[in-house]
C-alpha cells in the first residue's frame, strides 16, 4: 500500500516517491523498541541510585563504555554479515537477556552485579544494533524519500522519549525492575517478528570483506575521513554533539537556578524546545528536505547558536531562545542524517552509521564534563555563552566546507539494487 502518492510534492515541486507500507511497519517496531529501551534505561538508573551515586555512575559507564569501544566493530559486522541479520541476532539476545534480568531481579532484587551486567549487555547490543538499524531506512525506502523517512523516525523517537520518563516512573512504582524488564522483553518480541518478516526492497548484499576484520574496520574509518562530504558531516556532527546537546539537559537547569527561574517556567522552556524541533521535523516529513542538505544543516547550526546565546539574556528571552534551539536542532538533524546515508558507499552503510554515532557519543561524553565544570568554576551564563561561541564556529566551519555546502540531492544517485524477493516486503 502506498500512502499519499498522488498529491504530495517536494520543495522543488516534483512528485515525491511514497513511503512503502513495509517502512511504516518497521518504524512501528523500531519506536516500540526505543520506548522499551528508554524505560529500561530509566529503571536501571533508578535502581542503581538506591545503592548511591557511585553505583549509579558505574551502571551508566557500563552502558556507555562498551557502546563507544565497540561501535566500529559493530558497524563492520553489519556491513560484512548484513544489517538485518545483526538486528535479528541483537533482538534475540536482548529478548533472552531482559527475561533473565526480570527473573533474577524478582528472585534476588536489583543487586549491583545484576545492574552492571544489564548495563554491559545493553551497551554491547547498542554497539552492534545502532549501526545496522541506522541503515535500515535507506534499505527500505531508497534515496529520494529518505529525508522524509528519517524525519518521521526522528519525530516519533522524540515523542516516544517524551513519554518514556513518566511511563518508566509508573512501571517502577507498580512492578519494579522486574515489570519494567518484562515490558522491554515484550517490545523485543514485536521487533523480532517484524524484522524477520520484512525483506527490504532496496537491500544491499553484505560487503565482501578483505579477509581481515581489522582491515575492514579501519577501512570504514578511512572512508569517512577521506570523503570530503562525509568528513565535513562527521566533524560538524561532533561539534554539535559536544556543544549543542549539553545546552538543554545540562546547562539550562544550572542557568535557571543561577537566574532564579521557577521549576515550572524551566519545564515550559524544555517543552518549547521540543516543540520547535518537532515542528521542523514535521515540515520535512510533509514537504521533504531542502535540496542542499549540507547547507541546510549548517544553517540549522547557526540558528541554534543564536538561540543558545539568547538564553543568557534573561528569563523573558527563554521562550524565543528555546524555539530557535529546537528549530535549529531539527533543521540540522533532519538533513545531516540523510546526507551521511546517501553519501556513504553502499558497502559501508553500517560503518558510516557507526562513525556517526561514535563522534556524537565521544563528543557528548567529553563536553558534558567540560561544560559542567566550566559552569561550576565560573557561572552557568559563561558556560552557555561558551557553547554559543563554539556552536557558531561549528556552523561557520560547515559553511566554509565547499563539499558540504554545495552537495545537492536534487538529482539522487542510483538506488541500491533492489532484491528479487520484493513481494515479501510489501506483503507485511
Amino acid at each position: 500500500m502506498w500512502i499519499g502518492s498522488a498529491a504530495v510534492t517536494n520543495s522543488n515541486g516534483r512528485a515525491k516517491s511514497p513511503l512503502p507500507r513495509s517502512y511504516y511497519v518497521w518504524l512501528s517496531g523500531a519506536l516500540a523498541s526505543i520506548l522499551g529501551d528508554a524505560v529500561l534505561y530509566f529503571a536501571l538508573g533508578w535502581a542503581a541510585a538506591t545503592h548511591g551515586g557511585t553505583v549509579a555512575g558505574l551502571v551508566l559507564t557500563a552502558i556507555n563504555l562498551p557502546r563507544v569501544l565497540l561501535l566500529i566493530v559493530g558497524g563492520t559486522v553489519g556491513d560484512r554479515f548484513g544489517a538485518r541479520r545483526v538486528m535479528i541476532a541483537g533482538d534475540g539476545v536482548m529478548l533472552v537477556g531482559t527475561v533473565v534480568l526480570a527473573v533474577v531481579a524478582h528472585e534476588s532484587g536489583p543487586a549491583v552485579w545484576l545492574l552492571v551486567a544489564a548495563g554491559v549487555l545493553v551497551g554491547v547490543k547498542d554497539a552492534f544494533y545502532l549501526p545496522a538499524s541506522g541503515s535500515m531506512p535507506l534499505r527500505l525506502v531508497g534515496k529520494e524519500p529518505l529525508p522524509r523517512a528519517l524525519a518521521m523516525r526522528q519525530g516519533g523517537a522524540q515523542l516516544v522519549t517524551f513519554i518514556a520518563g513518566p511511563l518508566g516512573g509508573f512501571l517502577m512504582a507498580a512492578g519494579g525492575l522486574t515489570g519494567t524488564a518484562l515490558l522491554n522483553a515484550a517490545t523485543f518480541v514485536v521487533v523480532l517478528v517484524i524484522v524477520i518478516a520484512i525483506r527490504p526492497v532496496h537491500d544491499i548484499p553484505p560487503a565482501k570483506g578483505s579477509g581481515s576484520f581489522l582491515h575492514d574496520a579501519l577501512d570504514g574509518i578511512a572512508v569517512g575521513w577521506k570523503d570530503p562530504v562525509l568528513r565535513a558531516a562527521l566533524i560538524t556532527t561532533g561539534g554539535v554533539a559536544g556543544f549543542l546537546l549539553p545546552v538543554i539537559p545540562l546547562l539550562l537547569p544550572l542557568l535557571a537556578r543561577d537566574q532564579g527561574w521557577s521549576a515550572g517556567w524551566t519545564g515550559v522552556v524544555f517543552g518549547v524546545q521540543s516543540l520547535g524541533l518537532l515542528a521542523v521535523t514535521l515540515f520535512v516529513m510533509v514537504r521533504g528536505a531542502l535540496p542542499r542538505p549540507g547547507l541546510a544543516a549548517a544553517t540549522g547550526v547557526l540558528v541554534a547558536a543564536a538561540g543558545t546565546a539568547l538564553f543568557a539574556v534573561s528569563a523573558a528571552a527563554a521562550i524565543p531562545a528555546a524555539v530557535l534551539v529546537g528549530a535549529g536542532s531539527g533543521l540540522f538533524a533532519s538533513h545531516i542524517g540523510p546526507l551521511v546515508l546517501m553519501s556513504a558507499p553502499n558497502s559501508h552503510l553500517s560503518r558510516m552509521q557507526a562513525m556517526l554515532t561514535l563522534v556524537q557519543s565521544v563528543s557528548l561524553l567529553a563536553m558534558n564534563n567540560v561544560m559542567g565544570n566550566l559552569a561550576r568554576l565560573t557561572t552557568a551564563t559563561t558556560a552557555v555563552l561558551a557553547c554559543a561561541a563554539a556552536i557558531t564556529a561549528t556552523g561557520v566551519a560547515a559553511l566554509c566546507s565547499r563539499a558540504l555546502r554545495t552537495t545537492s540531492t536534487a538529482a539522487p544517485g542510483p538506488e541500491p539494487v533492489a532484491r528479487e524477493d520484493i513481494g515479501a516486503a510489501e506483503a507485511v
